[in-house]
């Protein structure tokens, strides 16, 4: 593959290959210095007064997923009944500064207090804390509501220059306690007294998924496309990519509405994963990095619709679950692609933020004493490592729409669509794909079960779904599409037009689906279902040029 080909398809404009000139001077040797050294003593995230060996302070007690068995499969199902809150929606999100605001923590356990940080023109706000769910359609129920808490405009942004990190570093405007809340994906909405709402998203996670399918939510994904302040790890400054962020805050507020990437590649795979009554639990990759007993005894668990930035740890983590026999499923494209590090920067809490330099990657200090540990893509050098051997698919390119194609028709996934092969369903495959890549790290068995004919930037190539199975027992599905979790609202009035795909692929992707988080939920899919039939050679042939074909970005 040519590589500055496959630079374009994949980021148009965003010059991310080693040494290119954008980034030529930025760091000069006494900063590389002292930053070295600070970067070598300050990167540890266990070492932290009052917390255990993943840098949190010690579990509260209460009910979760970990507690008995029968007592949390009827709190499940007393949750899942309850009315819905159809008013929790943002109406008006109003001119830049009206009101946005951040937690200290990405995550918090049920009786957890968390701190909250608004700024606001408005004299006064309220909070109105919303749990995504089913709740017979309404998509959310309100669990907690605020008095009303006195408003003011806060600083504004702050930069970091050595990495050009912008952070808000406002004060505390309340202490929120999660007393009562249930585990689950949360939607604080910031109710201003000028008219003007934002979210602010936040997870209440589980301490045990024992038996349970986990929710993996991505905030390290979120942050880094957050342009809150004028910078993340694509843009800066008039939207150069030379003056992006080389590292990012979680303190601050998101951008847009506060939870776009949530509301577009999360939400409508909770809401359908809470509607089919399986047992959940959920968490984020930050807290898969720092504890990973979280996975222990998971019967699946489940990367939404855009999951790019995972920590080594993370990674590894979910492979050791894997190969334990959790079943393991991938809703979107280009997952686990960026090699990042999570770091504590003197902010609001321990791990708050994500760094990434990529194409910079060699002027990151902590290589100093870390010579693998280099933040860019996990397929590059040092330590490449191509995400395929966890996925079975690679990551190739950006932007293409095209129609998805069905290939193994009789696949257990695809029971009950009635689809036949050769069956389209259009702008499916979108707007980022992956791919089953001979030559590259892939398990084996693996089975491709749609196969989709694309053009990205001139050049012809596929788009693949694909399923394998470890010796564990544990299953693993790739969609290899990021428009999946979007698809499952198409055909409805939820986010717009979902790049037009319609009701009949709504019902295609739903389906499938069900069918996959189904099968997951029972134990491990590689001794409950019918193996992969391996059929790689078959679609792709056995060309010298495919095995020698390099990764995309090598």
């Amino acid at each position: 593959m040519d590589d500055d080909a496959e630079r374009r398809c994949e980021h148009p404009g965003h010059p991310e290959h080693p040494g290119h000139p954008a980034r030529t001077g930025r760091l000069d040797r006494r900063r590389f210095l002292e930053a070295a050294a600070a970067g070598a003593a300050g990167v540890a995230v266990g070492a932290v007064a009052g917390c255990d060996s993943s840098g949190r302070a010690p579990a509260r007690t209460g009910v979760g997923a970990d507690a008995d068995p029968t007592a949390a499969a009827a709190a499940d199902a007393a949750e899942r009944a309850r009315s819905g809150s159809p008013d929790w929606r943002v109406r008006s999100v109003g001119p830049a500064g009206a009101v946005e605001g951040y937690t200290d923590t990405v995550s918090v356990e049920p009786g957890d207090e968390f701190g909250l940080y608004v700024s606001t023109t408005a004299p006064g706000f309220r909070v109105s804390a919303y749990r995504v769910g089913w709740y017979g359609g309404a998509q959310a129920r309100l669990v907690w509501r605020s008095g009303r808490v006195a408003g003011r405009v806060q600083s504004g942004p702050r930069m970091v220059t050595f990495t050009d990190t912008v952070r808000a570093d406002w004060k505390r405007s309340l202490a929120v306690h999660a007393d009562g809340w249930p585990q689950g994906a949360y939607l604080l909405r910031l109710d201003a007294e000028n008219g003007h709402q934002r979210y602010v998203p936040l997870i209440v996670r589980s301490r045990s998924a024992a038996g349970r399918t986990v929710l993996m939510h991505a905030p390290a994904t979120w942050q880094a496309y957050n342009l809150w302040g004028g910078h993340n790890l694509y843009e800066g400054k008039g939207g150069a990519y030379g003056s992006r962020s080389l590292a990012v805050s979680f303190d601050r507020p998101y951008d847009k509405n506060g939870a776009e990437k949530f509301l577009v590649y999360e939400r409508a795979a909770v809401v359908l994963a809470e509607r089919l009554g399986i047992p959940l639990a959920y968490t984020t990759g930050v807290d898969v990095h720092l504890a990973p007993a979280v996975l222990a005894g998971a019967t699946a668990v489940v990367s939404l619709g855009h999951d790019e930035y995972w920590t080594p740890e993370q990674r590894r983590h979910v492979t050791q679950a894997r190969d334990s026999g959790t079943n393991v499923a991938f809703l979107g494209a280009n997952t686990c692609y960026r090699r990042i590090r999570l770091e504590q920067d003197g902010g609001t809490g321990p791990v708050r933020t994500v760094v990434c330099f990529k194409s910079d990657s060699q002027n990151d200090p902590y290589l100093v004493e870390h010579r693998t540990m280099a933040t860019t893509d996990f397929r590059l050098p040092p330590a490449a490592d191509p995400e395929s051997s966890l996925t079975g698919v690679l990551y190739e390119g950006f932007p293409v729409d095209a129609p998805y194609v069905v290939h193994g028709a009789d696949h257990w996934i695809f029971e009950g669509t009635g689809v036949k092969r050769g069956d389209t369903f259009d702008h499916l495959v979108g707007v980022e794909y992956d791919r089953v890549t001979p030559g590259q790290p892939t398990p084996s068995p693996l089975e491709i079960v749609a196969h989709s004919p694309l053009v990205c930037a001139g050049r012809r190539s596929h788009a693949d779904s694909a399923y394998y199975t470890v010796p564990g027992g544990a299953g693993v599905f790739a969609s290899g599409t990021m428009r999946w979790v979007e698809a499952l609202m198409a055909g409805t009035e939820e986010n717009g037009r979902n790049h037009g795909m319609d009701a009949r692929t709504g019902a295609f992707v739903t389906r499938t689906t069900e069918n996959v988080l189904r099968a997951f939920a029972a134990g491990p899919a590689g001794r409950g279902k019918p193996a992969p039939r391996d059929n790689v050679r078959s679609v792709y042939g056995n060309t010298a040029a495919e095995r020698q074909r390099p990764p995309p970005g090598a």
